[in-house]
Order: structure tokens, then sequence, then C-alpha cells
């Protein structure tokens, strides 16, 4: 038998949500039926799949000890030496400028150097996530980004903040501005695009079309050209909608993909023969909501990569 008490992050879960996240390797199946045969009881009593779960309530499993085993890559976090350019900072969230290159999460190709394992390490070692200490919650990432686009990823290092940052995002209350460099100079100098976008899982790519059809998805891209040469145009743009390489397919579709994004170009069609890719998330604004929540002081604020990186290589081909 495992006791458990519950702590501020298991808090308001439904048991069963809170057990397929403390048990990493039963499956649901096992876990519904110890709940149904009272293997599972909280603050000494049966309860139901749906009950909800508060600080201080005692959980008490009776489930083979198999299911309690941690995953085998699940500390690989205290083995990283941390290496993060922070943007912002509190108790609850971190911004995190991503460099170009890291992914975000583990993938097929990368399990190891990842972002969100050196955020963990870092707040390991800041004292602030203790894996020992929590049963359901490590700090998380709320949006990510592609390996090759570099910029400003958020992090939440509570329950709370998670949940309300995901809901934040799901309303498009978090404006996301990015930096890019795209290939030729626009005719229009600002303006919106409004398509729909189909995503090719098996092909990992997008497609964009002027038409609604089934399984599409509307996108919507401002933009505005801040600085140009005979060949590339440097510019602003703001995600309205944020769906998978929205901005690469989006403007490749009107004949400016992005310097560098060998996906939606050709190589050859490059004026420089780089394989970077010039697309950064260099600012995010937290729009203003009428109801409280946990995040509500950073409400109207503004943050910003202090001198991206994207703007000298830009100074760099002016000449072209």
């Amino acid at each position: 038998m495992k006791r458990i008490t519950v702590n501020k992050n298991d808090a308001d879960q439904r048991v069963d949500k809170f057990l397929t996240k403390f048990l990493n390797n039963a499956p649901m199946s096992v876990i519904y039926k110890a709940i149904r045969k009272k293997r599972v009881k909280l603050n000494g009593k049966r309860c139901e799949i749906s009950t909800r779960l508060k600080e201080g309530d005692i959980l008490e499993l009776y489930i083979n000890d198999e299911f309690f085993e941690a995953k085998e890559d699940e500390r690989d976090f205290l083995k990283i030496t941390p290496e993060l350019d922070i943007v912002y900072e509190d108790e609850n969230i971190m911004l995190v400028n991503k460099k170009q290159g890291v992914i975000v999460h583990s993938d097929e190709k990368e399990s190891f150097n990842t972002l969100i394992n050196h955020i963990l390490a870092y707040l390991h070692i800041n004292n602030e996530y203790d894996p020992d200490n929590e049963h359901s919650f490590r700090p998380s990432l709320c949006n990510r980004i592609d390996r090759n686009t570099s910029g400003i990823v958020i992090a939440a290092k509570t329950a709370a903040a998670l949940n309300t940052m995901n809901e934040k995002i799901k309303n498009n209350e978090i404006q996301k501005y990015y930096l890019c460099i795209a290939l030729g100079k626009f005719k229009n100098k600002k303006g919106i695009l409004r398509d729909y976008l189909i995503k090719d899982a098996d092909e990992n790519t997008v497609k964009v079309y002027k038409d609604k059809r089934p399984g599409a998805k509307e996108i919507i891209t401002e933009y505005r050209v801040l600085k140009e040469t005979d060949k590339l145009s440097l510019l602003e743009v703001h995600l309205i909608t944020g769906r998978t390489h929205q901005i690469r397919a989006h403007l490749a579709s009107i004949g400016h993909p992005l310097l560098g994004d060998t996906k939606y170009a050709r190589l050859t069609d490059m004026p420089i023969k780089s394989r970077k890719q010039y697309l950064c998330s260099y600012k995010t604004y937290f729009d203003k909501t009428e109801e409280e929540n946990p995040l509500s002081y950073l409400e109207g604020k503004t943050f910003q990569i202090k001198n991206p990186v994207i703007l000298s290589d830009f100074e760099k081909f002016s000449t072209l």
C-alpha cells in the first residue's frame, strides 16, 4: 500500500486523471478497476472516478508495486547543466529564448538535450522543483516552436499557472510576434492574409488553400515590412491564428518563402545557400481580460528579446 498526501499542484484534479500521471506504468483499465474494486481510498473511504482532490487529502493505493516505477528518462534532466537565455521569470512562469536547433520536447532523434530538460534542471538547481515532492505535476511548456525557429517559449512552474496559460492560449489571449526574413520584395508593405490550411501528418508539412475544404482550418497572418533589399524582406509577423508551420507555409503560398526554409522552397531558389531558417518569435503580449486569474498581474505587459540575432543577420544581407 502506498499513502499519498495531495499537495497544491495535485489539487482540483479528478482522481482518475491524477492516477494516470502518478502511475506511470499503469494502463487505464488497471486504474479504473482499482477504483471500482475499492483499492483506491480517499481519506479512508471509497471514492469515485470523478471525485476531485483537495489539498491535504490522503490517498491510499492498494496497487502492485510495478505500477509505481518511474520511466527511465524521467530524471535525465538531473544530468544536465542548464543553459538558458531567460527573457522573464517569476514564481509562476518563465519566458525563455530558445536557440535555433534546440528541440522543445523529446522526439525520435533527441530525448536528452531538450529545452524542457534544461528548464527542469534549472528549476531543480534553484530548489523550485523536486520530483520527489511532486506526485502528478512537472513544470511544463505552454507553447512550442519548431526546432529551427528561435525565440520565446513560455514554461509554467505550477499547475495553476499551467492551467491558466492553457486557457489563455486557447482563448487567443497571448499575442505572438515574429521577425523573419522572406525572399523577394513585397508589393504590399503590410497586410492581413486569410486562407485555409491542411496538415499532412505523414510528410510533416502543411498546404495552404484559398478556398475552404474538408479538414481545413482557417489561418490569419498579419505582416508588415520593416526593411528590404532587392532580394530580401525583413518582416514583423503577428500570428492571429496559430497553426502548424503557419508563417512558413502562408508566406510561401504568396511567393515569399522564408530564407533558409527548404521545406517550403528549394535551396536553389535561395540567394544565400544557407540551411538556417530565419524565423524568430521575438515578442509576446498578454491581453487584458475581465476575469481575475493567477496570472492577471501579467496582463497588458509585453516581453521582448533584446537585440534578436535575426536583425544583425539581415544587416549582413543589405547588399543583396
